[in-house]
């Protein structure tokens, strides 16, 4: 794969269009395009006087979910990062073909997955692709940072479940990566952190960045629930039935390597994202 052997397009003459530029990975992948390179970004954000964007990154206000404010955002751009939007994601695609658009890189999942209707409208819309198919997100442990503060403890059903979490901010450095290179074209990247982890594992290193004591509780699924609907609210039931009681692969099998094969740089651990984000665990 990729990685610093890449040959690049030209960045001087390509405009590049980041959806979802202000949410948690759309912002990430305005930075990591600027700090690759490249001078021609156009960020797409529903508040531009809120978006506090870098320098020399241009502005356009519209919402993926309002195909309306689209076509501005889209015109003289030759590639965007497509943040998932499946409910009107083959209207979206459409109107960005009719713009002009060459290439998009999706942020979606398997075509089984609940997100796999953005990749198979993707490959359905005769637009040049990139899919990017992360694992768990490490911030989604932020989810105990409320039982943590009050409790000193965490609850989920299956403490010994393992998985390999990867940093938004790497999904953000290979989603630029390959909007700057041709040699991604038409290729589908399950994306993984470095290391295969259980829940018990993480919420060690969480311990070690707070310098306290953390306990994991095995609980029931009702009492998981529970502890997370503060924080999630209705969508703690889903979390737990979809994504905490859903498939487990075999560790064996996760693509622990795939950030540094792509960008060529170690991605980031655990234990350093940890560090990191210590302080979003204590405060509310």
């Amino acid at each position: 794969m990729g990685g610093r052997e890449d040959s690049r397009a030209s960045v001087d003459r390509m405009t590049i269009l980041v959806t979802g530029a202000t949410a948690n990975i759309g912002r990430k992948v305005v930075d990591q395009l600027v700090a690759q390179g490249a001078n021609s970004i156009r960020a797409l954000t529903t508040d531009p006087k809120k978006a506090a964007l870098p320098a020399g990154v241009e502005v356009a206000e519209g919402y993926l979910r309002r195909p309306d404010t689209l076509p501005a955002a889209f015109e003289g751009v030759e590639r965007m990062y497509l943040a998932p939007a499946p409910e009107n994601v083959t209207e979206v695609l459409a109107l960005a073909r009719a713009a002009g658009v060459r290439r998009v890189v999706d942020l979606s999942g398997e075509p089984e997955s609940w997100w796999g209707t953005v990749c198979t409208a993707v490959e359905e819309s005769g637009l040049d692709w990139t899919h990017l198919w992360p694992a768990d997100f490490m911030e989604n442990t932020l989810i105990w940072s409320q039982q943590i503060r009050e409790t000193g403890a965490v609850r989920e059903p299956w403490p010994n479940a393992a998985s390999a979490p990867v940093a938004m901010d790497d999904i953000a450095a290979v989603a630029a990566t390959a909007l700057l290179s041709d040699t991604h074209s038409g290729r589908a990247y399950p994306l993984a952190g470095p290391e295969v982890l259980s829940r018990t594992e993480l919420l060690d290193r969480i311990a070690s960045a707070l310098g306290r004591d953390l306990r994991f509780e095995e609980s029931s699924r009702a009492e998981t629930i529970a502890a997370l609907t503060p924080t999630m609210g209705d969508n703690a039931e889903w979390y737990v039935d979809n994504v905490l009681g859903g498939y487990q692969p075999d560790p064996s099998s996760l693509p622990v390597t795939s950030v540094q094969d792509i960008t060529g740089r170690p991605a980031t651990t655990f234990t350093q994202w940890a560090a990191g984000n210590a302080g979003r665990f204590v405060t509310g």
